[in-house]
């Protein structure tokens, strides 16, 4: 066994000395649990402990195993659930004080999944108001910090899960992204994801009332934040478990057959009529380095209308929000929120009636422009803040704050509306704080973006060993 603590462990590592019988499942949740008792009071990443819950299911776990084996490959493995997914006999709030009474009545096909696996969740994890923000922050339970530094955002909307994962309070923990509420919270705190394609990952609350619009179902997607890539991998695996409540799932396995030859990897440092920070230029460089020295072709080319696709996208999804939310925004929403949204319409104005219709017809056009690019070019090396981290309040700074955040982030929203998948990794540091690049793959490629991942990782290193080193 390594000298490092239980907390500090891989998902990976933990269900593989569970399943060894070198420790028990009790022995790795006990140590979560105690690491996210000591340190969540400092950062608020959890917002509901169920930790005295999860020790018991541990021992469940440990009976089980001793009779019969491991129940899947995350036997014993501690994670986290955000709260804007159902429970059963838990609070789904969404960040927003008038929804904390709403109570689960079953279990979101992503908690289902992951407890089939044999993860146990030891916490419900924090994220803002509607979990529309790219910081984490609500007047319900109050800021979640980022473990590098109390002055930056952790991220959002799953800033609580990017800061319970980093810190060590959980090995695995889940997250959604609309509009790069999985990327965001990674590239803030170093830690590594990818926001799979449409289709992919079952999605469903058991407590929603109403359907979601329809841009919504096409942009979101539910995924893991952890702190390492082989660890998303695994727990990807168990997630694409085929659920029939979702009706754009569709049942693949998750591995898709070995390309041939060197995969092509289309490298872009286009930031439109905005400025690369030379830390994030720094950081897409290496990335590139990595790749080419694991054997990949990196070619510098831009892909195809990127800026107008993420405009018109987001634009529609914002055209969407008004109609449909617009109305809970209002009455339920705090003042800090309804003027973030005011900042959201002004800087991405909602497109409305055939307006709308047209954009949203227009997916088809720039997703085609996309899969014929990736035909050539099966992998692509983009930035994705194009700056460092930003301050944990930037974005409710007017709207100044919101497109030095949000208003920059057109390799995030490209991909939600094209429904394609796209990775986060760290590649580099800047004033002691991780730099994160993205990787975007083929339609229900997350395996290839995980490699590529995975060759940067294996090159710059966990973030999270320098995280833990640094804390002593």
């Amino acid at each position: 066994m390594t000298e490092r603590a239980l907390w500090q462990l891989s998902a990976c590592e933990l269900a593989e000395s569970i399943a060894a019988r070198r420790i028990s499942a009790e022995e790795a949740v006990g140590a979560s649990v105690e690491r996210m008792r000591a340190r969540n009071a400092t950062l608020n990443a959890v917002v509901d402990d169920l930790g005295d819950e999860a020790i018991a299911e541990a021992r469940r776990l440990d009976a089980v195993m001793a009779a019969s084996g491991p129940v899947g490959p995350l036997h014993g493995v501690p994670v986290t659930i955000k709260e804007n997914i159902d429970q059963k006999g838990r609070a789904t709030p969404n960040g927003v004080e008038a929804f904390k009474d709403v109570i689960a009545p079953g279990d979101a096909p992503v908690v289902t999944n992951l407890k089939k696996a044999g993860a146990i969740v030891i916490g419900r994890t924090n994220t803002p108001e509607f979990s529309f923000r790219a910081t984490t922050d609500n007047p319900l339970h109050g800021r979640t910090l980022n473990p590098w530094a109390d002055w930056a955002s952790p991220g959002g909307s799953s800033g609580g899960a990017s800061a319970a994962v980093m810190s060590g309070m959980c090995a695995l923990a889940h997250g959604n992204d609309i509009g790069g509420s999985l990327r965001f919270p990674s590239a803030a705190t170093g830690a590594a994801t990818v926001k799979p394609g449409l289709g992919r990952v079952p999605a469903y609350n058991p407590s929603a009332k109403a359907e979601r619009g329809t841009l919504a179902q096409l942009m979101s997607v539910q995924g893991v934040i952890a702190r390492e890539v082989r660890d998303v991998r695994q727990a990807m695996k168990a997630l694409v478990e085929y659920d029939p409540h979702d009706p754009w799932m569709v049942p693949m396995p998750f591995e898709g057959p070995a390309h041939e030859g060197p995969v092509r990897v289309a490298f872009t440092k286009n930031t439109f009529e905005f400025a690369l920070h030379p830390a994030v230029e720094a950081a897409l460089d290496k990335a590139s380095d990595c790749l080419v020295d694991a054997g990949y072709e990196v070619i510098e080319i831009d892909p195809p209308l990127v800026r107008e696709c993420a405009d018109t996208g987001y634009r529609a999804l914002m055209g969407e929000v008004r109609e449909l939310m617009g109305p809970d925004i209002e009455a339920y929403g705090s003042d800090t929120i309804k003027r973030i949204f005011a900042d959201y319409f002004a800087i991405f104005e909602p497109f409305e009636g055939k307006d709308l219709l047209l954009a949203m017809a227009k997916r088809a056009h720039y997703t085609r422009e996309w899969l014929l690019f990736m035909q050539d070019y099966p992998l692509v090396l983009t930035p994705f803040l194009f700056g460092p981290v930003y301050a944990w309040n930037r974005d409710a700074e007017g709207v100044e704050g919101v497109r030095d955040v949000l208003g920059q982030a057109h390799y995030s929203f490209a991909m939600n509306f094209m429904g394609l998948p796209a990775g986060n990794i760290a590649a580099g540091m800047h004033d002691g704080l991780p730099i994160n690049v993205q990787i975007v793959g083929r339609r229900f490629r997350e395996d290839m973006i995980l490699d590529a991942c995975e060759a940067i990782e294996s090159r710059v290193g966990v973030m999270a060993h320098t995280l833990f080193e640094r804390e002593g």
